[in-house]
């Protein structure tokens, strides 16, 4: 009797959590739960990497070189018998650490910028509106290009150079719902009622604009990552013997045909991140375009 009462617990126990897990499911999305899984092992390497790491990313061995992937050397080795698994992991701190920092520059940028064309006097609007668009003619790649030419090769530099050339089209988006705020009935309202614009602009205005781009942010992280190393895979940004994953993809195209994991096993790591960084932002675009519909 105490078996069958305890079998009939276990199995209560184990619909209970499945119930658990289908109603968390049914709230956030199977997607947006393993982007944030992926981010969350990406976000541990690059804050503690010898705690995922099986080698140092430096020691070399001449007799491992190229070896295929292996329970050796999970991802296997470069050129020079490098683990490529433990570069990859060491090599998550410079990448998220440029995609973060350049994308704090690109809000930095894009607020300035945003808020001075869509509330500024009409000839500081004028003036930003115009380099706005002269800056927006251009690609993204190619005016991130002509930043790390001017500053030269580094990782410093490449986190300026993606900055830079992605805070316009934020710095459009924040113009814009800035003026879609300030012409809003609340914002009316409360302009009828006597409320200074400075009062307008910190209770109204700013709190509205800052809250959509809080999804902006995790996209953006993603598409930094993307755009740096690229940069670096062009013999711009991140050089050899770093980690970064640009840097990777650029030291190892010279082996590609006979050790293809040099190219393909870096390139899943960044395209795992942006992925993830992305679908998360777009989780809360949607939950905040949920809350402003109820």
């Amino acid at each position: 009797m105490t078996t069958h009462l305890s079998d009939y617990a276990g199995l209560k126990a184990k619909r209970t959590l499945w119930r658990q897990l289908r109603d968390v499911t049914a709230v956030i999305p199977v997607s947006a739960i393993l982007s944030a899984i992926v981010a969350l092992f990406f976000l541990t390497a690059a804050i503690a990497p010898a705690l995922l790491a099986t080698h140092d990313p430096f020691t070399t061995n001449l007799y491992r070189a190229l070896d295929a992937p292996s329970l050796a050397h999970w991802l296997g080795t470069d050129d020079i018998g490098r683990d490529l698994y433990s570069r990859i992991i060491w090599g998550t701190r410079q990448s998220l650490l440029i995609g973060i920092g350049a994308m704090a520059i690109a809000l930095c940028g894009a607020v300035l910028l945003g808020f001075s064309a869509a509330l500024g006097p009409r000839w500081l609007a004028e003036t930003v509106n115009r380099l706005l668009e002269i800056l927006l003619a251009f690609p993204t790649l190619l005016l991130a290009l002509l930043f790390v030419a001017l500053l030269g090769p580094s990782a410093s530099s490449l986190l300026i150079a993606v900055g830079i050339g992605t805070a316009p089209g934020y710095a459009r988006l924040v113009r814009a719902q800035t003026l879609k705020i300030r012409q809003s009935s609340y914002v009316e309202a409360a302009r009828a009622l006597g409320h200074s614009e400075r009062t307008l602009f910190m209770q109204h205005i700013a709190p509205n604009v800052f809250r959509p781009l809080s999804s902006l942010v995790a996209l953006g992280i993603g598409q930094s990552v993307v755009w740096a190393s690229g940069l670096s895979f062009l013999g711009l940004g991140v050089v050899p013997p770093s980690p970064e994953w640009g840097a990777l993809l650029e030291a190892g195209k010279l082996n590609v045909t006979v050790a293809w994991w040099l190219e393909v096993l870096p390139g899943i790591a960044i395209v795992l991140v942006a992925l993830s960084f992305t679908q998360i932002g777009r989780y809360i675009q949607q939950r905040a375009e949920g809350d402003n519909t109820l």
